[in-house]
């Protein structure tokens, strides 16, 4: 880094002494003539690869890309010629302008030039609920942006206002009317957290539940909130269902067994126990490829009981760090 920081140093000393040597013999119309030139050549450079790229793609930005690199180019000429040098500063104002003409329409990019213009209120009462709904959005009145977005027929985008604006819980109305109407999981899941952050635990249970139709290892999430809500007969459906999820992939890769083993032990099902000696079995295996999984046969055999066993195993991973 120290290295870094002396090159630049060194680099920055140098152009200064170049600079200084240029005006001293010279004098500064020449050093003013070789910055600019200099600018205008990347500028120029910019452009046409920018025009290269747009005709490509066939893009409407071909034209000012075109006029960029046109103007650019006789900007260069002039820093050379040094005949005309008042349109290099007319070339100059016009870039400044149009940079800046150019941030006010990215600032708004959806609107038309007329509703640029127009206020969000009269925008509302002319029916442009969209472009009303950008204005509001950008003053921060996300309520009002909301309900234009929500008129307008733009359900995310009012949720996404709702959000800004703290409201929780109308953020998860929306994103649980969209997954009605789109059936589209993701909605759920989307309701499901804004439920769940405005304080409605009951709401979330039930989209969360809808989530996990779709993605099923959600169901031990979705057991556990409504034990949180304390509806125990909801979480003992929610639990059973994940169970059954497990017992699937276990049946593939045995490492799962040990969430089996654990949903039975919340259930107080004796299957428990013929979990644990399955995922034993799956650690024993694992361990003569990896001994580190002596850790989890010595855990496993605790959970069962048998202390010997697991003494014997927990060795068996010591002596495998050393």
């Amino acid at each position: 880094m120290e290295r870094i920081t002396a090159y630049l140093l060194a680099l920055i000393v140098a152009v200064l002494v170049v600079c200084c040597a240029i005006v001293y013999y010279f004098g500064w119309l020449l050093l003013i003539k070789i910055i600019l030139g200099i600018a205008f050549l990347i500028v120029t450079v910019v452009f046409a690869v920018l025009f290269v790229i747009t005709i490509y793609a066939r893009s409407k930005y071909s034209v000012l890309t075109l006029l960029g690199l046109i103007t650019s180019l006789y900007a260069l000429y002039q820093c050379y010629t040094w005949k005309n040098p008042i349109h290099i500063v007319y070339i100059i104002v016009a870039y400044v302008l149009a940079l800046v003409v150019g941030l006010w329409y990215i600032s708004e990019p959806d609107l038309s030039l007329i509703e640029r213009f127009r206020s969000a209120r009269s925008l509302e009462r002319s029916g442009r609920f969209r472009a009303a709904a950008r204005k509001y959005e950008k003053r921060e009145e996300y309520y009002k942006a909301a309900d234009c977005y929500i008129r307008a027929g733009m359900l995310e985008s009012a949720a996404w206002c709702y959000e800004k604006a703290g409201a929780y819980g109308r953020s998860a109305e929306i994103y649980e009317k969209l997954a009605r109407e789109k059936n589209e999981s993701y909605y759920w899941k989307e309701a499901y957290e804004f439920y769940k952050k405005s304080g409605n635990l009951r709401k979330a249970c039930e989209c969360l539940e809808r989530y996990a139709k779709d993605e099923p290892w959600f169901w031990e999430d979705a057991a556990k909130l409504w034990e949180e809500v304390g509806d125990e007969g909801r979480a003992r459906e929610a639990w059973m269902k994940a169970l059954d999820y497990y017992i699937k992939e276990a049946e593939e890769e045995g490492v799962f067994w040990e969430d089996v083993a654990k949903i039975y032990e919340r259930l107080g099902d004796e299957k428990a126990k013929e979990a644990w000696m399955k995922f034993v079995e799956y650690c024993k295996r694992e361990a003569e490829k990896d001994p580190s999984w002596w850790k989890h046969v010595a855990e496993a055999y605790e959970k069962l009981g048998m202390t010997e066993k697991a003494e014997e195993a927990r060795k068996k991973y010591e002596e495998s760090r050393r």
